[in-house]
């Protein structure tokens, strides 16, 4: 058969607007056409260079009649004008990390977790879905009325960067959904890129003297974060879709059924994946996806498995930053043997003084690895390693690279076991170790130059105030030249703005970025507030329930000004929160005991809006605003799901029965908190009592 005869293209400028209307409504529905045979059905029919020439003919012709554009055109996704920073998005369902399992073990714990606190008859059984953990940077798309309007990056799961402009570049996700899509739609997933894509991606850059990547993650996280969206054109990711954040209306009653839907609106999903139903299949389907991975075309990490029921996941809910209805069984560490050469000591912002590995640099896992962890005195001997040995590091997921053991076999005679120090390094202070703990740690308090820029450094983090650009190498710089002495003194730098000017490396537009990204975290919300102090003990699921408990700084400010009489009420209130036991209370008290400390907060106060504690969205109910002690064991379901379901109302759940309680539950077998409700004129109410009161 002769080969078909090309047809030659009038040029634009002939073109009436008739004619340009036809033929740019036919390269549109042509081009979204070859956009799903290459990233849907992985089967292109024409070359990339025949692909180009499609979307550059309706680019000139889009640019010659401006009236005929729509926004759902396939160059709508390329060309913004690059952008100075990203822009802050707050998720309306927080984007949450998944708890991690990494033996068998763990995962029928996290299986006999989910049954035990769903009540599960023993022969009932339990269908998980399990999907591959994709190696990629998490991103949620929203959708209004089916059109994309906002992607964000995860960030630290409250709030993410707004990368809207980029992710339109990406061909393999939708700019419309036509069919189906509900008012609202948040579409979250991973954003990554292939292997062999990766690989022709660091060819072109080596060609071009660029930078070349580390691994797939990597170039994918760099290529979506660019300032200009066209560099993100030029870079080959994909998107997989796998959960949904907001959504007007429920779409599905599964996460199968999730799964369907999304590959209806023609997002890809995660493969291989299959419906699971004992600890015994899931353990097995990990093990042969480790096996299958390098016929896989991404990396992965481990495999995902989420409870199948919707119900059941709305039921089991959230602890702090992950859900209880999902884990991650990553798979083995990737391993490395090197040479240690030297153990330096650590001190981190409470004072624990940490051994570190430096190490001759070694790729474990696609990264270069110098530095890992020996975790602290009684692991250094435990393990004897000494300074000159031959190690083994491994890398397991995200985590720092830690020392796993030591080779004696290749050890020199010469080589000493280590001497753990008795006074810090940094400022001299006695190093004091406490009876029951494995942490040794420094006395000299704020006095300590370590523990004052590891708290400085602690404030301006991600989790904390996340103010972008001040990382760690600049604070330091700014402390050894005592520009930053105090947290407040961030939100002072502009006084040095003509001398940041003159620094090498800085210039107007650096320092324009700084002050206007700390500028933008002079009003931060109360448990990232608490958070950022750097409390000993106190995280940030401890930090959002203190917050929840006092509502405001300046009330949390005058209660625990109180709690020194460790008599008091107010120090009763504080052993109530939910999880904050008497450690962890007196670790609190303390700190704000502390006259430096107090006037660290005054300063801020200073300098910052504190926002009171805003709630989630609740259900109103005869319980919101009350607080609620559960005692004894419940039959209808687990205590667990129970102070979910009461969080849910919008009690507040205390751990200990006092005067400020409302309601005890008791459940069988109630003790002692009881009869103290008895005697102090607490409504009881039974499991059954509870129920109806909670469908009110």
């Amino acid at each position: 058969m002769p080969p078909k005869k090309e047809t030659k293209l009038p040029p634009v400028a002939e073109l009436n607007v008739l004619e340009a209307a036809a033929e740019a409504a036919q390269l549109r529905k042509e081009i979204k056409r070859h956009d799903i045979l290459y990233h849907q059905k992985d089967a292109p029919e024409i070359s990339d260079a025949a692909y180009d020439a499609l979307r550059k003919r309706l680019e000139n012709i889009e640019n010659a009649f401006p009236e005929l554009a729509t926004k759902d055109s396939p160059t709508q996704k390329v060309g913004a004008k690059p952008a100075r920073e990203f822009a802050k998005v707050r998720h309306t369902v927080p984007m949450l990390s998944l708890s991690n399992a990494f033996s068998e073990e763990d995962v029928t714990n996290f299986v006999d977790r989910v049954r035990k606190f769903l009540r599960l008859p023993d022969d009932e059984k339990l269908e998980v879905l399990a999907e591959p953990k994709i190696d990629g940077l998490s991103c949620s798309l929203r959708y209004e009325n089916g059109v994309l309007v906002q992607a964000a990056t995860r960030g630290d799961g409250e709030e993410g960067e707004d990368v809207t402009a980029n992710v339109k570049t990406i061909k393999s996700i939708p700019y419309k959904i036509l069919k189906g899509a509900p008012e609202i739609l948040e579409v979250r997933g991973e954003v990554y890129m292939t292997r062999a894509d990766f690989e022709n991606l660091n060819k072109s850059q080596t060609e071009k003297d660029d930078k070349v990547f580390a691994n797939p993650r990597n170039a994918a996280a760099g290529s979506l974060r660019q300032l200009d969206p066209n560099i993100t054109a030029g870079r080959p990711l994909r998107f997989f879709g796998y959960a949904l954040g907001e959504v007007s209306i429920p779409i599905a009653k599964t996460q199968e059924g999730i799964r369907k839907k999304l590959t209806q609106w023609g997002f890809d999903v995660p493969e291989p994946e299959a419906l699971l139903d004992t600890p015994e299949k899931i353990t097995a389907f990990h093990a042969k996806t480790y096996e299958d991975r390098p016929t896989i075309a991404y990396d992965l990490d481990g495999v995902v498995y989420k409870v199948n029921d919707l119900e059941y996941q709305r039921r089991l809910g959230f602890i702090s930053r992950s859900p209880r209805w999902a884990i991650a069984y990553k798979f083995p560490a990737e391993q490395a043997e090197t040479i240690l050469h030297k153990i330096t000591i650590q001190v981190g912002r409470t004072g624990t003084l940490t051994p570190v590995a430096e190490l001759e640099p070694i790729n474990v896992g696609g990264v270069m690895v110098s530095r890992a962890t020996l975790h602290n005195e009684d692991e250094l001997q435990r393990k004897d390693i000494r300074e000159g040995d031959y190690v083994i590091i491994q890398r397991a997921g995200d985590v720092i690279p830690q020392v796993v053991k030591s080779l004696p076999e290749k050890r020199k005679r010469n080589n000493k076991p280590f001497v753990f120090p008795d006074r810090c390094p940094e400022c001299g202070s006695h190093a004091v170790r406490e009876e029951g703990e494995v942490a040794r740690r420094c006395t000299g308090g704020l006095v300590c130059p370590a523990q004052a820029v590891e708290r400085l450094k602690h404030f301006a983090s991600r989790s904390a105030f996340d103010i972008e650009g001040l990382g760690d190498k600049i604070i330091q710089s700014f402390w050894d030249e005592k520009i930053i002495q105090t947290p407040a003194d961030i939100f002072r730098l502009e006084k040095y703005a003509a001398d940041l000017k003159e620094r090498e490396g800085w210039g107007d537009l650096s320092v324009k970025n700084l002050l206007a990204a700390i500028e933008r975290r002079r009003t931060i919300p109360l448990d990232r507030f608490i958070y950022a102090l750097g409390i000993r003990q106190v995280g940030q699921a401890t930090a959002k329930k203190l917050a929840q408990h006092y509502g405001s700084l300046e009330n949390l400010l005058a209660q625990i000004k109180q709690c020194k009489d460790r008599e008091s009420d107010a120090f009763q209130s504080l052993l109530e929160i939910d999880d904050v036991g008497p450690s962890v209370a007196e670790d609190v008290v303390n700190f704000f005991s502390e006259a430096h400390n107090l006037r660290v907060v005054k300063d801020l106060q200073g300098e910052l809006t504190v926002e009171d504690y805003v709630r989630p969205q609740t259900r109103e109910s005869p319980v919101t605003g009350k607080t609620v002690v559960f005692t004894g064991k419940l039959v209808t379901m687990s205590r667990e799901e129970a102070k979910a379901q009461a969080e849910s109302l919008g009690a507040k759940i205390a751990g200990s029965v006092s005067k400020n309680t409302d309601y005890v539950v008791a459940g069988e077998d109630a003790g002692s908190k009881l009869k103290k409700a008895a005697a102090l004129g607490i409504k009881v109410l039974s499991e059954e009592e509870w129920q109806k009161m909670a469908k009110l």
